[in-house]
């Protein structure tokens, strides 16, 4: 059973983690913060850093995403982890049985791999804010051929480059394909 406890972040102290230790010994813990700091990622800042790619340097995948993860890596930690958050969205909202099926029409195989769409999904919110909506309100214009899984990586990288820490998070939602259980109903 799951106990909810309300506290304001102000009235956190040693004391009281201590006390909860104690109390609820190995129990996992959820922080749900009901209010975004001023100083927050929005999503307007969000497809501000995506162009921050750099496809000058098409091919070179670590290159590409360079100034992305030094620009995040100079935003504070929570940041970082919201950065996650919006991508982990936005390919979820993607993540449907007609974008899948608009983003394989050029091949002659009629099969759908999970990484390979999700990569698939990755390079079009690499593309911005544009193409992104473009394709989300019309899978017909998903392009074909083109991946970026590269993308996946630059929160961590960030993190790790800005604290020498790995980084754990598990975003919102989930952006493996599937994931959108809703977005697949009328799949075939």
């Amino acid at each position: 059973m799951a106990t909810s406890l309300h506290i304001n972040l102000n009235a956190l102290d040693e004391s009281f983690i201590e006390e909860l230790r104690q109390r609820y010994g190995a129990a996992e813990v959820e922080i749900l913060l009901t209010e975004t700091p001023q100083d927050g990622l929005t999503e307007d800042g969000f497809w501000q850093l995506i162009e921050c790619l750099d496809w000058e340097n098409e091919g070179d995948d670590d290159a590409v995403i360079e100034p992305l993860v030094q620009a995040l890596a100079n935003l504070p930690n929570a940041n970082i982890h919201q950065f996650e958050d919006i991508l982990a969205e936005k390919l979820w909202l993607l993540d449907t049985g007609e974008h899948a099926e608009a983003s394989i029409r050029d091949q002659e195989k009629d099969y759908v791999s999970v990484d390979g769409f999700l990569y698939d999904r990755c390079c079009v919110v690499a593309n911005g804010k544009e193409l992104y909506e473009e394709v989300l309100h019309d899978p017909s214009k998903f392009p074909t051929g083109l991946s970026f899984e590269r993308l996946l990586s630059v929160a961590s990288l960030a993190y790790e480059r800005k604290t020498g820490k790995a980084f754990v998070h598990i975003p919102r939602k989930s952006y493996e394909t599937y994931s959108n259980e809703a977005g697949w109903e009328d799949a075939d």
